[in-house]
């Protein structure tokens, strides 16, 4: 064991990019208590429980007194209380209130969750109240007391609590809202189900006094011999641990002032993660008093003209894009047995990439990720038309990039980070698109930006590129496209070729047709299976007549439930572009896509 010298700490410090917010990194190796489980519920579409009768937030007048978070108990049969949480019926956490009752299948609007807990606090320990997503706007209380809001349906937050909870009984009272609003991320207009509540976990977490508040550990992007990271600490420490047992690393790292350790390790005999052999270290991270475990890969992610190199080595993304959804069980996930059962299917298809649209899933499918081998690209819900002039959206969405990337920092599987799908072209776009861009790079050197554009045809010829501006602040020619359904057949396909004149890597974020599961046609007709099929069939005819392909993720892995598809024999608000369907049905074209697939991973070996 060592000490760092100095030199090396302060050109460290000086190189080092950090992903910088309050979140506890790895929440869920901490010391916690879980606060999943039935929550009381008592939906309120006109927020009597927050606004009096002129309109005027409970909270913010007055004693703060009048609201539904107050939890009052019916003690005198004579007390005028409108509201009653131990009689309410429970809604299961983590979970969508859309589908769990079925009254609140369309519901959009307020819902207050109730819980009790006992606790007894620990002398010398902090406490935080961790939310895993809280879809969308989520004001939270404490024993009556507000701790604050949040907004943002898929990225973490949590609050201190030591001061404020009790010996014995304590309870929590959320205000959750899933209203869709022009300003917001995502906005009004989308293609998934807008399901409210809390859906994923809540956790009590507790730290010493002095605490590890965050850390990274990556490959030097210049050097894959070298480990460098960062360590956080919060609290009077002088110096903390990083090892690494399997690669005998076992470092002592000076803190400096602000509560910063950054290094740089050499290291020999690195096995590198990849799909192929998805290796993860045992990394502990310690100070004085405090010590987090995490499992960490390590690789490389870079482009070098047309090529997308992992580890040095020349890769063919061979992807599949999914939500958040199993079909078997409505609503959000509940846990790691769908998220593994989703990545299975993947894997079936012979993938080594999965695209996680349209938002940051939960940070456990980004572990499962790293543990099997499935490389990723993560996303924010920067989603088609968004209120690009307005500079607290613009906040808004910097700030659910910025907790993704902190989140999800340490996870080797994550390849790109993506700051939106299919916006429209324009000067304040761009300026917004561009600056999230660049916030992405500010905060993380090792992984490649990118984002779902659209495609363009060139003037009076049957020739598509994609000549969005934004492509030059990013690391692939990444676009949707759906020639075969939205425009043209299948059959057609062969009249359009892609064009490109720009040095880098083209990757097909998006084709497909819609298919419903068990529909057959002998004339290949639209919904059918086999028109599916042929739209696979001929799309990658298509696709690999373009040189620099270097992967793809067809839209979609599963049928999902989305209120833009009302059509009543084929979709009755599913969208049914997935390979499998809503009973778990492989349809014709998955088998030609993994074919495919088996084709692509046994050139990539040569």
């Amino acid at each position: 064991m060592k000490y760092l010298n100095i030199l090396l700490l302060l050109f460290v410090v000086s190189t080092a990019v950090r992903a910088q917010s309050s979140l506890l990194q790895n929440p869920y190796s901490r010391d916690h208590i879980s606060l999943n489980g039935p929550w009381h519920y008592i939906a309120d579409p006109y927020e009597n429980g927050y606004y009096n009768y002129r309109r005027k937030a409970f909270d913010e007048i007055g004693n703060k007194k009048g609201g539904y978070y107050d939890n009052l108990k019916q003690n005198n049969p004579m007390s005028l209380i409108e509201y009653d949480f131990d009689h309410a019926p429970t809604l299961d956490v983590p979970g969508d209130w859309n589908s769990q009752v079925e009254k609140l299948e369309l519901y959009e609007g307020t819902v207050w969750y109730q819980r009790a807990f006992e606790i007894s606090p620990e002398k010398g320990k902090k406490y935080w109240l961790y939310f895993g997503a809280v879809n969308y706007e989520a004001h939270v209380y404490l024993n009556g007391k507000k701790l604050g809001t949040h907004k943002g349906g898929f990225t973490p937050f949590q609050f201190e609590v030591t001061d404020l909870l009790h010996e014995g009984d304590n309870f929590i009272v959320l205000k959750v809202d899933n209203t869709r609003h022009q300003d917001e991320v995502p906005t009004v207009n989308t293609d998934w189900w807008n399901y409210g509540g809390v859906t994923r976990d809540v956790l009590l977490i507790n730290t010493p006094d002095s605490y590890i508040q965050d850390y990274q550990l990556k490959l030097n992007p210049a050097n894959n011999k070298e480990i460098r990271g960062f360590v956080k600490v919060e609290g009077e420490e002088s110096e903390v641990k990083v090892a690494i047992p399997e690669l005998k690393v076992d470092e002592a790292i000076a803190v400096d002032r602000n509560g910063y350790a950054s290094f740089a390790i050499p290291v020999k005999k690195v096995v590198y993660w990849s799909p192929e052999n998805p290796k993860l270290y045992e990394v502990q991270i310690s100070s004085s008093n405090d010590m987090v475990l995490d499992k960490i890969g390590f690789r490389t992610i870079t482009t070098e003209g047309t090529d997308i190199l992992l580890n040095g080595k020349s890769v063919f993304l061979r992807g599949i894009s999914m939500h958040e959804e199993n079909p078997f069980l409505p609503g959000r996930l509940r846990g790691e047995g769908d998220i593994r059962m989703l990545f299975q299917w993947a894997k079936e298809l012979n993938c080594n990439f999965i695209r996680l649209a349209h938002y940051p899933h939960d940070e456990k499918a980004l572990k499962l990720a790293d543990e099997m081998g499935l490389m990723v690209w993560a996303e924010i819900p920067v989603y088609w038309t968004i209120s690009w002039e307005n500079e607290a959206t613009y906040k808004n969405a910097e700030a659910q990039l910025t907790d993704m990337i902190v989140r999800d920092k340490n996870r080797a599987s994550i390849m790109i980070w993506s700051v939106g799908n299919e916006t429209p072209v324009s000067e304040p776009r761009m300026k917004f698109m561009g600056g999230l861009a660049d916030k992405v790079r500010s905060l993380d050197d090792s992984r490649l930006v990118a984002a779902a554009l659209e495609v363009s045809q060139k003037e009076g010829e049957m020739v598509w590129t994609c000549d969005d501006p934004l492509v030059d602040k990013i690391d692939l020619v990444s676009f949707n496209e759906y020639a075969g359904w939205y425009w043209l057949t299948p059959s057609e396909l062969s009249k359009i070729k892609f064009e490109f004149d720009i040095d880098k890597p083209v990757f097909i974020s998006e084709f497909g047709a819609g298919a419903l599961g068990g529909f057959h046609s002998e004339d290949r007709v639209r919904w059918s299976e086999e028109y599916q099929e042929d739209l696979y069939t001929n799309q990658i005819k298509l696709l690999t007549e373009i040189k620099q392909l270097r992967g793809m993720t067809p839209w979609i892995l599963v049928d999902f439930r989305s209120p833009r598809r009302p059509h009543s024999v084929y979709q009755n608000f599913w969208n049914r572009k997935g390979l499998i369907s809503n009973t778990g049905d492989k349809k014709k074209a998955f088998f030609i896509l993994k074919d495919y697939y088996q084709k692509q991973e046994e050139a990539y070996k040569k």
